[in-house]
Parts: C-alpha cells; structure tokens; sequence
C-alpha cells in the first residue's frame, strides 16, 4: 500500500469515528459529522494545507491534521457546503495526537 493511500485510510478511518459515551458533552451547540476536506491556512508565508474535518458546530470543529503542526490560531477554508462550519479564524482549544478541537473566533480570513 502506497503511503497516499495509508493516508486516505487513516482520514477516512477517522471520518467514522465516534466519540466514547463516557465522555462528558460539555458543548453548547450539537456537533455534526462532516468528514470532508478544508484548507488550512498557518500564517503569512506558509503553503496552505489540507485538514480532514471529522465533526463541526457552530462553535468550533474537530481536525485530523495528519503530520501538520497547528499553531494557536489558523484560518479555515471550506470551499462551500461546510455545514455549520464557517470559513474564518479558529483558536486551537485542544490536541489529542493528531486530532485537535479548534473554537471559531471570527470570519477573518486573511493570516493572524
């Protein structure tokens, strides 16, 4: 198996998975599968990158980020239908291996 595709692998296996029943919610909006692609902007100067979105609410998302190292704050692109995602400035909250949850902090898009 080439290492492309060990990668879709592990972000569609990621796409499907689901959160353990023991863990506390403590969001304030319903979080939404979305398992699709967005662009992941770092700052000035930097290649945007390609993220697997696994779940998104009004308030923020949750990335497989896939051997990206995130910094504090990033911009989102969605490209279109995101759901209840939005494009704009998120604030990393939490890590987790390569998953991370990030809070939508405006629709600024242009690099912090």
């Amino acid at each position: 198996m080439s290492s492309l595709e060990t990668g879709m692998s592990s972000l569609a296996a990621a796409a499907a998975g689901t959160s353990s029943p023991a863990t506390e919610e403590r969001r304030r909006t319903p979080r939404h599968r979305l398992g699709r692609l967005a662009t992941i902007k770092l700052g000035i100067g930097m290649e945007p990158r390609y993220v697997l979105v696994t779940n998104a609410s009004a308030e923020g998302v949750r990335l497989q980020l896939n051997g990206i190292e995130p910094r504090d704050e990033f911009v989102l692109l969605f490209h279109g239908n995101g759901g209840e995602a939005r494009d704009g400035t998120y604030k990393l909250i939490w890590r987790h291996g390569q998953d991370i949850g990030a809070k939508y902090v405006s629709d600024v898009t242009q690099n912090v």
